[in-house]
């Protein structure tokens, strides 16, 4: 008997040294691989917290019993695709415009930051994140369309970062897809 394992295709995910979430507006060129440069529009969000993101696609489904009790269909009735994690840099500027709205936010931090706290609706927009496998595998999650569906409470404190805890849910682009994840293997020399 053959065993068909293979350890090296166990993996976990850190950040891109160089930055790991990226959000832009609605229509800014989306990457189609792990290799291709981000588009100017894309503002890095720094530091997540230590939680990493968590992807959650969930089904919400119909049991249709026939007449005695059996269940004879099994109906799709939803699936929702959410990313979730904390962004620890509360001084950054592009982070309070993702969370507080582009509007809502002005300034910088040299000369003073407005944020406008309101029931504004959320904008639409599009995120990227980048991470490295084992082995300098890179992978790439693009998001095309997505909107921010829950906070997490805001929690000031001497002894934890101050960051701003969200959920996307991810909404279907013109292909009915959710998300895309582009995966490639570390080029050897």
């Amino acid at each position: 008997m053959s065993v068909d394992t293979n350890k090296s295709n166990v993996s976990v995910g850190k950040p891109k040294l160089s930055g790991a979430i990226y959000r832009a507006a609605l229509g800014t060129s989306l990457p189609t691989s792990v290799g291709t440069s981000l588009a100017a529009g894309f503002k890095a969000m720094g530091y997540i917290s230590a939680d990493g993101v968590t992807n959650s696609n969930n089904l919400s489904v119909s049991n249709i019993k026939a007449w005695g009790g059996d269940t004879v269909i099994v109906s799709q009735t939803d699936r929702t695709d959410t990313f979730k994690f904390t962004m620890i840099e509360s001084l950054n500027a592009d982070v309070l415009a993702a969370v507080y709205g582009t509007a809502n936010v002005s300034g910088a931090l040299a000369t003073g930051i407005t944020i406008n706290s309101n029931a504004d609706v959320q904008q639409e927009a599009s995120w990227v994140i980048d991470m490295v496998l084992n082995n300098n595998t890179a992978k790439r999650i693009v998001i095309p369309n997505a909107v921010i569906s829950a906070f997490d409470d805001v929690v000031y404190k001497d002894d934890t970062a101050i960051g701003y805890g969200i959920t996307l849910t991810a909404l279907p682009d013109s292909s009915g897809n959710t998300h895309y994840e582009y995966i490639k293997a570390a080029t050897t020399t």
